[in-house]
């Protein structure tokens, strides 16, 4: 979980336990004016919210493994490594690239298709056609079960806090695990915004075609930022919502239903960041708390 000026992670150890770790996560952009402007602070968030993500997951894969209070750097036997996350971190950032940017160009530019707003339209929709195939792939791994179930848990507790709810487990069963904010929404927005992006880039040849779709990640990133920043603010307009209902709907592809056991550690993260938060706040006047998963 994260709020503006911290983060906690919780996790559940193998005796039972939940141990909670929270640190300050001070954005970049509060030093540098520039990078809170618009479109350049979604992907500053991005790119913090990817380094937060990286500790989050050490820490989970160094604690979920042993019952000690203290690992050291090296972990212990069984766990993964820092250079293990790396590793996987990078095949990861490929497999997407390759998958997601590269093939979809790949196929549509062998297609008899002429015109530039044709083609750029037939290659988003094969990438969305690719990155929903994606989804109900992983949705069937049995491994994936828990993450998808701890997914739900985290959507559940915020909706449970955003209603002003008690911050408990059995509280949080009551609320849908479908959020606004959630990851799974803002890449179908990537995608349907690069639409728009890439029919400005017009058409070249192939390599450049390909390079382009690469290299205008970031800007289709802060302009998806941008769009669920501002539809957040009136979700409940009729119209706004039936605009980000499919990006609704495909959550159910990358959330489980959650059990208490789910839902209590993710209760302990919010009330970890959120303690973090109301101390780090103590001494200032600031807008409400915005949660993250």
């Amino acid at each position: 979980m994260r709020t503006p000026s911290a983060w906690a992670v919780a996790i559940r150890r193998p005796d039972g336990r939940i141990t909670t770790v929270v640190e300050d996560a001070r954005s970049v952009a509060l030093r540098y004016p520039m990078l809170r402007w618009p479109f350049i602070r979604g992907v500053v968030a991005l790119g913090e919210s990817l380094v937060i993500g990286m500790k989050a997951l050490s820490l989970a894969a160094r604690l979920s493994s042993t019952d000690h209070e203290e690992v050291g750097e090296d972990g212990v036997d069984g766990e993964i490594s820092k250079k293990e996350i790396m590793i996987a971190l990078v095949v990861a950032v490929v497999f997407s690239i390759a998958f997601f940017k590269v093939v979809p160009t790949v196929i549509a530019n062998f297609l008899p298709v002429d015109d530039t707003f044709a083609f750029v339209l037939i290659e988003g929709l094969i990438r969305v056609g690719l990155f929903i195939s994606y989804l109900v792939f992983l949705s069937f791994l049995p491994d994936l079960r828990r993450v998808f179930q701890f997914h739900s848990a985290e959507h559940m507790a915020i909706n449970a806090l955003e209603q002003g709810a008690p911050r408990t487990a059995a509280a949080a069963a009551g609320y849908s695990r479908i959020h606004l904010r959630c990851g799974t929404a803002f890449l179908l927005w990537v995608m349907v915004i690069a639409i728009i992006v890439f029919a400005f880039v017009g058409r070249p040849d192939l390599v450049w075609l390909i390079a382009s779709r690469i290299l205008l990640v970031p800007v289709i990133a802060g302009a998806a930022y941008e769009v669920i920043r501002v539809a957040s603010r009136y979700d409940s307009h009729p119209i706004v919502h039936g605009i980000l209902w499919p990006g609704l709907m495909l959550q159910r592809l990358t959330t489980r239903p959650a059990e208490l056991e789910h839902l209590e550690v993710a209760v302990a993260a919010l009330d970890a960041v959120l303690l973090r938060e109301e101390t780090n706040r103590a001494a200032r006047a600031e807008a409400p708390i915005d949660v993250m998963a």
